[in-house]
């Protein structure tokens, strides 16, 4: 190899010394580049040597001879055309200076003849040049090809320099946008090999020194686009064999500027990509960004491919000054990525669409541009390229940085997008960019159109839901469980429900989408929801709809329909963190805040309510004139429902709680300035109309998660978390008191509301209103009983007698409704010192009334709850009726056995309510009466004798006797309404008798003319319900002290 070298350069140096005589000169060119020609032939070791041979002084006169058409042309195009095609060392070729404009003057001296006058040859010649030039022009345009495949294949190392002559540059830009250079004549205007003039194109205006101020254009230059009308077809340029250095022929018929300016777009992308230097100069270059301009509209694609590379590289260096241009080339490379798209070429739709992005990024023009006219195109290259995640990646990119500004897509435009977005969130091939993308820009089109998007809302969670069906479904199928198990009858039950529920909210959808579309929408005008409505569960209730008839719906079974859907994802989702994650990824929380902090269902109803007014005026006039009497009406105002708004929001928050102890929901809500105040002023009472307590209890014990910073698991599992976790099974009972401020946690809570006197004042106590106390020193847990919940068993009551009511069932859920929730306005304020909760689980009385856990199942999950909330760190002490002391009392058993934390060490006392110590006659009776109703398996482990539960009261009196826990117990003394019979009769009798109330050990109460749903309900602050519990209460407290 080094003797190849020096070889080479001395025979350049006897080259050099004869190139003075012109006759000599003439045969030594064509001896010498042939010698060179047949040495870089033979091997790789021998072109390297060439290259360096002489520091490139070979190459340069090899570049120097086809530039200027010297008399060696031919086959010094052959030597170039080999070390061209030998990736080792064709960036050492091509980057020497001068390289690019003198292969650009070859490929214009090398396109086809059209004189006749054949080519005159010299004794010197010894093949025919022709051939060496076939073969470098085949070798430039393989190079050119070879990266248009594959974005991913770009090399990471340009082929040319990162410090390029500006002129070199200059000739590239000139040549790409208008596709002639200027080219001095040959000597005494002699033809050249082929018998032709040669060509004279544009010339570079350079003004001395090393420093281009720019190019000019003459009146004899040849535009682009007339160069191209010349081939009538646009050119597919393919990759050549890398294993061939070169096929001659395959590019002979091509116009020279087929060639060239390819070539020309290809080394601007090369030196676009070397150095940040290039770009400058490139940009100094262009400054109106024609050039540029041209290769994005050039017809071929190389062209297009390396344009829009050009683009990319300059747009996204931060150094290039942003200019007017970019709206013209955005415009154009959208185009590129639609027309590409639809060609199925997905290397040049990446090219330009990354382009294209980075212009949208740069000027707000071009933003402004696309959403008012490039929307369908964006739109339509997504339905396109579905199977291609890198492009439907950028497309979603692209389009939340167009939602993210101050510009807003129309409803028309929102609606059509719906179709491409709401896949994207659920395709199991999105990648975690897409699906974000997608949940942001749904969200942004739900907040800019409010009420009219709630089809949009109602779909997402539409097609949420029946998703996670779906899996519930595979995952039940494939359970181990037998199905005569509680728990599995339970899943099943809740599966059926949630298939109701995504049917009831697919027929709403449809309704509601038809209705705002109009009666065309009926006939087939779906312009905007076409493809939204195409997608399931819309499609069969789409098909089913009558036609020429509009379908009846109103806000309030829109809101119910949203209601149940909401529910069911609850319980479906309620302990399955698979599930959880699942809608988390899904985008539940935009949704739920959208629940929470918007009202457009209560718009959507005052909206049905003026158009009915309208329509009862102009029915009205229309009577008045005719004579007519007006007949009543569905759409009368006086008809119009209220929507269950509060409803809603109530079961959003509680899924929002459900879902806050996961570590991005956590950040999710911590970053939502307005939802935090919200969850603030909602937990503190401020918000007007909104007195819910499962409400004020959900907001702030996610507020509570929320800024907990453990280090969990993503997962949210870790089990060494180092502050409490409240779920949705436990409520707050007072969340604005002052012991429930969240430490360490920013003033979010707004103030607009400090001087507004709110309505719920009078019902909630003002965190002020009370003795602060800066660390409560007592936990009281409430633990409701059979068909009770967490706030309506601890309601007061007018009578402490049911005997006015029907079944037992109602009994607690009618008394529930109205009255004073007693815990969190007489005990929060009487016994300031500890915090208080209420329990919620499942128990229901009988089987047709659906499934419930069983007493050991439902303890404990109460205990891991429990646990996970920190409750047990602090004395504790539960107040409890009817079956709810035993769940208790198994509670405080398996934490015993299992060691679980401090639960039994620190319970202080148990108050129970009724509680069956030793069965019930309730549990016992449908033994007998199984063909009035078949009892749920708690039931049934409250029968008499039942020797679990004389275990379970054993534990508890050894507790006693050791004098860790005081116990307080309350008796019913009249009988309760069973089973309601014809006329008003029912069946009653007395469910916990004395025998079965009193465990035996501890204070007993009994409570006169008191049955047992009402035994818990204290009618003021001196019945002995109320007060024997508050004096317990401090005596515990004292003892503690």
């Amino acid at each position: 190899m080094k003797q190849t070298g020096v070889a080479a350069a001395v025979l350049w140096k006897s080259l050099s010394s004869v190139l003075r005589n012109y006759e000599v000169r003439l045969g030594f060119e064509v001896r010498v580049a042939a010698l060179l020609a047949d040495i870089v032939a033979a091997n790789e070791s021998r072109r390297a040597a060439i290259v360096g041979a002489g520091g490139g002084v070979v190459v340069d006169w090899l570049l120097e001879s086809v530039g200027m058409n010297g008399g060696g042309g031919g086959e010094a195009a052959r030597a170039l055309a080999y070390l061209i095609a030998d990736e080792n060392v064709c960036g050492m070729v091509l980057g020497r200076p001068n390289a690019v404009p003198n292969l650009l003057r070859f490929i214009y001296f090398a396109q086809p003849s059209q004189s006749k006058k054949q080519p005159r040859r010299s004794s010197f010649d010894i093949a025919d040049p022709s051939k060496g030039r076939s073969m470098l022009v085949a070798a430039i345009m393989d190079i050119v090809t070879s990266n248009c495949d594959n974005v991913d294949k770009i090399k990471l190392k340009p082929m040319l320099s990162g410090t390029a002559a500006m002129r070199d540059i200059a000739a590239a830009l000139q040549v790409v946008e208008e596709g002639g250079m200027h080219m001095d004549e040959p000597p005494d205007n002699q033809d050249d090999d082929d018998g032709g003039t040669g060509l004279k194109g544009i010339g570079i205006k350079v003004l001395g020194g090393t420093t281009v101020v720019g190019f000019s254009r003459s009146n004899g230059s040849m535009e682009l686009e007339e160069s191209y009308k010349a081939t009538p077809r646009i050119l597919p340029f393919n990759k050549l064999d890398n294993k061939s250095p070169a096929v001659p022929g395959l590019w002979d018929d091509l116009h020279s500027q087929h060639v060239a300016v390819p070539f020309a777009a290809w080394a601007l992308a090369n030196w676009a990509m070397a150095s940040d230097v290039n770009r400058s100069h490139i940009q100094e270059l262009d400054r109106d960004g024609h050039a540029i301009m041209s290769a994005l509209v050039a017809p071929e694609r190389s062209v297009k491919w390396h344009g829009s590379l050009v683009a990319r590289l300059l747009l996204e260096d931060q150094n290039v000054p942003t200019n007017d241009f970019i709206c013209s080339w955005s415009s154009t490379l959208l185009k590129t990525v639609s027309q590409a798209s639809k060609m199925d070429d997905i290397s040049l739709t990446r090219v330009a669409l990354s382009a294209f992005l980075l212009s949208i990024e740069r000027s707000h023009l071009a933003q402004k541009a696309v959403m008012e006219k490039g929307l369908h195109l964006l739109r339509e290259t997504a339905k396109r390229t579905m199977d291609h995640e890198s492009v439907q990646e950028a497309l979603a990119k692209g389009l939340e940085s167009l939602c993210s500004g101050d510009l807003h897509m129309s409803l028309e435009e929102g609606q059509k997008w719906s179709s491409i977005l709401l896949p994207w969130v659920f395709r199991e091939t999105s990648s975690d960019a897409i699906r974000s993308s997608a949940i942001k820009i749904l969200s942004r089109i739900c907040d800019d159109y409010g009420p009219s998007s709630v089809p949009i809302s109602q779909g997402w969670l539409a097609i949420m839901l029946s998703d996670i069906l779906k899996s519930r479904k595979m995952s039940l199928k494939e359970s181990a469980q037998p199905r005569d198990k509680v728990k599995t009858q339970i899943d099943q039950s809740n599966v059926v429900s949630g298939t109701q529920s995504v049917n009831q909210l697919g027929i709403a959808v449809v309704n509601l989408a038809v209705n705002q579309l109009g009666t065309d929408s009926v006939n087939g005008d779906l312009s905007s929801l076409a493809d939204f409505l195409s997608l399931e569960p819309f499609i069969g209730p789409y098909k089913n709809l009558k036609k020429d008839t509009m379908p009846k719906i109103n806000a309030v079974d829109s809101a119910l329909a949203t209601l149940k859907g909401i529910k069911a994802m609850a319980e479906i989702c309620s302990d399955d963190s698979i599930c959880q994650n699942k809608i988390v990824d899904y985008g539940v929380i935009s949704l739920l805040r959208r629940f929470l902090l918007k009202d457009d269902y209560e718009k959507l109803a005052a909206i049905e309510a003026y158009d009915a007014s309208r329509d009862m005026e102009t029915r009205d006039n229309t009577g008045i004139v005719r004579g007519e009497s007006s007949a009543p009406d569905a759409r009368d105002p006086s008809s119009v429902r209220v929507p269950p708004a509060a409803h809603v929001r109530r079961h959003a928050a509680r899924l929002l709680t459900l879902l806050s102890v996961y570590p991005k929901v956590k950040k999710l809500i911590r970053d939502d300035e307005a939802l935090c105040n919200w969850l603030e002023d909602c937990a503190s009472g401020k918000i007007p109309g909104n007195n819910d307590l499962k409400t004020q209890s959900y907001a702030r014990a996610t507020l509570l998660n929320a800024f907990c910073y453990d280090d969990d698991q993503p997962d949210g599992t870790n089990k060494d978390h180092k502050c409490a976790r409240f779920t949705e099974m436990i409520f707050l009972i007072n969340p604005a008191m002052p012991h429930w401020e969240i430490p360490g946690k920013g003033k979010h809570a707004s103030t607009k509301n400090e001087n507004q006197t709110d309505p719920s004042d009078d019902v909630i106590p003002e965190s002020n209103d009370v003795p602060e106390s800066s660390d409560p020193s007592l936990d009281v847990i409430f633990v409701h009983g059979l068909r009770g919940g967490p706030f309506k068993t601890w309601r007061l009551s007018e009578c402490k007698s049911s005997s006015k009511s029907g079944l037992v069932e109602k009994i607690d859920e009618e008394a529930g409704k109205q009255g004073t929730f007693w815990p969190g306005e007489w005990l929060s304020g009487d016994f300031p010192h500890a915090r208080l909760f209420s329990l919620k689980y499942k128990t229901n009385l009988t089987q047709w009334s659906g499934s419930s856990l069983p007493l050991q199942e439902v303890s404990s999950m109460l205990l891991e709850k429990l646990i996970a909330a920190g409750i047990g760190d602090r004395p504790v002490v539960f107040v409890t009726h009817s079956m709810g002391g035993l769940v208790v009392k198994q509670m405080l058993h398996q934490a015993s056995a299992e060691n679980r934390g401090n639960l039994v060490k620190n319970t202080a006392g148990v108050v129970f309510y009724s509680c069956p110590h030793f069965g019930s006659k309730l549990a016992d009776m449908p033994w007998r009466m199984g063909y009035v109703f078949r009892p749920a398996p708690s039931i049934g482990e409250l029968r008499s004798g039942s020797t679990r539960l004389v275990e379970l009261n054993d534990f508890l009196h050894d507790l006693h006797k050791k004098g860790s826990l005081d116990v307080l117990s309350f008796c019913e003394t009249k009988v309760t309404p069973i089973v309601e019979g014809y006329g008003g009769w029912a069946f009653r009798m007395e469910i916990v008798p004395i025998e079965s109330a009193y465990p035996g050990y501890g204070e007993l109460v009994v409570l006169e003319s008191t049955d047992h749903v009402n035994s818990c309900k204290p009618i003021s602050r001196t019945d002995p319900s109320y007060s024997e519990t508050l004096q317990f209460l401090h005596k515990l407290r004292a003892a503690y002290r």
